[in-house]
């Protein structure tokens, strides 16, 4: 998403490290309780899950849960929205316990957010890909295009509350301050929400079907599985069973037209890109979440495969290279988070490589023993889940009574099974994790969205312009976090100009050789402001 970030003039006590009161609105818990709006219908688009049994696909409704603090009387709350885990298919069918906005981890955070004084949406999304066909092109395109959806609906729904705000904003919204974020294939969402923004990046080599080389195929056509805002009408051809074009059929629904779909950041639990072309210098901020050995999401490049047979699905790019991205093009607040030196802070730091925005879990190793049922554990990919397990028990014995070996499903296995990636799954261990994540994500939210206490934009300029070494021999760094500097001049202390130079970003270097020993004021401009320096020359 190719978008101009705004300079992020309003930090609360930055040199305090982001030292806050008690009660700090939007970091602490100001409010006891939550009030929730369920199953709120956000959009209505075409869903494939018919397909998957043989039918034609057809409308789905598509709902969303808010959560808003209870007594609150402030009426421009900025908006977090959270995409939920599942690979694409529904609970249980996908072999998971998770995969709904219902997902005990989801809510928790929502609430959280809620008693922070945002407004938190868990929605959901369009379900449906073909993971067990025996044709690779079938499951990459399937998958590819399931994640599509994916971010069409997520544009639906901030569009949507955007909606909301301009015909009475019933939910009290800033429709300046909307966040994303997801978890699992959630995570792929907001990753993708984040960085695709123009549909030539659909047809890279990757995304095509090559099966005819003179004639590739596009597993994504925008022509018919709709723009990627999702705001066109789009038809899909019906074949007759020689092949012949017969008829078309809706495809992709327009919804809650007329409004952006910017938003101001995005955040994943345990997600990736589907190719690292798609991450642009002016994206918005991203902070991501992952366990080092995840096995189906790699932290690094690295393939998705079906994690029942095996299969190759696509090569993405996970949260390591999305970070190292992110840093290099300077798109995460132009560095006003390197200010927060908090203890989640310092612990990240010594795991991500100097790579702002990016928490490394790492997990202990799996058991080397074998579970009743013969089966192993396997490394952690999202510790921050949880569910009632033997509620999962019965539902899997429902959709698997038998086992791929012909013998009935016995009372255990599903719940056996359910953890052999979350062997300490339970809300403590699961809250555990979220105390990580909100406290590594919260403070970096705060200062994006410009919240709490405001420094003036002078105050600000000049508490995060930084020169060094000083002294300085040969050369000189000069840094401003929160604008972009437009020229430096170096005077002597007569006031005469020794040295001048244009630069247009945030950051600059100078060779200072010619320079003599001595003192010397480093005056750095930018559109609006001027912060002097006194430099020492060695």
């Amino acid at each position: 998403m190719k978008t101009t970030l705004q300079s992020v003039f309003i930090i609360a006590l930055l040199s305090l490290g982001l030292s806050v009161s008690a009660q700090d609105r939007y970091l602490d818990d100001v409010f006891p309780t939550v009030t929730v709006t369920s199953d709120v219908i956000y959009a209505i688009n075409i869903s494939v899950i018919p397909a998957l049994i043989g039918l034609p696909p057809g409308p789905d409704t598509l709902k969303c849960d808010i959560y808003e603090p209870d007594g609150d009387t402030e009426t421009n709350r900025p908006v977090i929205i959270l995409a939920h885990t599942g690979s694409f298919l529904p609970p249980v069918v996908n072999g998971q316990a998770t995969g709904s906005k219902s997902d005990l981890s989801i809510v928790e955070q929502c609430n959280r957010w809620a008693k922070k004084g945002y407004v938190a949406v868990a929605m959901d999304n369009r379900l449906g890909w073909l993971p067990t066909s025996a044709d690779q092109n079938v499951r990459t395109s399937s998958l590819l295009q399931a994640a599509y959806r994916g971010i069409q609906d997520a544009k639906a729904m901030v569009r949507y509350m955007r909606m909301t705000e301009a015909t009475g904003n019933p939910y009290g919204i800033d429709e300046s301050k909307i966040v994303l974020g997801g978890q699992g294939t959630g995570a792929y969402i907001s990753l993708g929400y984040a960085t695709l923004s123009d549909e030539s990046e659909l047809y890279l080599p990757k995304f095509m079907d090559l099966t005819d080389p003179s004639n590739p195929t596009p597993y994504v056509y925008p022509p018919v599985y709709g723009n990627i805002d999702g705001t066109d009408s789009t038809y899909a051809p019906i074949y007759d069973s020689t092949g012949a074009i017969v008829g078309s059929m809706p495809f992709n629904i327009p919804n809650n037209l007329g409004y952006s779909s910017e938003i101001n950041m995005a955040f994943n639990l345990g997600g990736a890109i589907a190719d690292i072309s798609w991450l642009e210098a002016g994206d918005v901020p991203i902070v991501s979440f992952h366990c080092e050995k995840d096995p189906y999401a790699p932290i690094d490049t690295g393939d998705v495969i079906v994690p029942t047979t095996g299969d190759f699905v696509v090569e993405v790019m996970g949260s390591r290279t999305v970070q190292m991205m992110q840093n290099m093009y300077n798109n995460n607040s132009y560095g006003a988070w390197s200010y927060i030196s908090d203890n989640i802070t310092t612990a990240a730091n010594s795991n991500n490589d100097g790579n702002d925005g990016l928490y490394i879990f790492k997990t202990p190793a799996p058991s080397t023993a074998a579970n009743i049922y013969g089966q192993f554990d396997e490394e952690q990919g999202s510790p921050w889940d949880w569910w009632d397990n033997a509620t999962y028990d019965q539902m899997f014995m429902a959709v698997n009574p038998i086992l791929p070996d012909g013998s009935n499903t016995p009372s255990g296995f599903g719940a056996a099974n359910s953890i052999l990636g979350n062997p300490n799954m339970s809300a403590t261990n699961g809250n555990l994790y979220l105390d990580t994540i909100q406290g590594y994500l919260n403070p970096r939210m705060y200062l994006t969205l410009g919240l709490g206490t405001a420094l003036s934009i002078n105050e600000l300029i000049a508490k995060t312009t930084e020169i060094y070494p000083n002294p300085a021999k040969n050369v000189l760094n000069i840094v401003s976090y929160t604008v972009g500097i437009e020229k430096i001049n170096i005077y002597n202390v007569n006031g005469q100009l020794v040295l001048n130079t244009d630069v247009n970003n945030n950051q600059k270097t100078i060779n200072i050789s010619s320079l003599k020993s001595g003192i010397y004021i480093v005056d750095i401009l930018s559109e609006n402001s001027s912060v002097k320096r006194k430099l020492i020359i060695e």
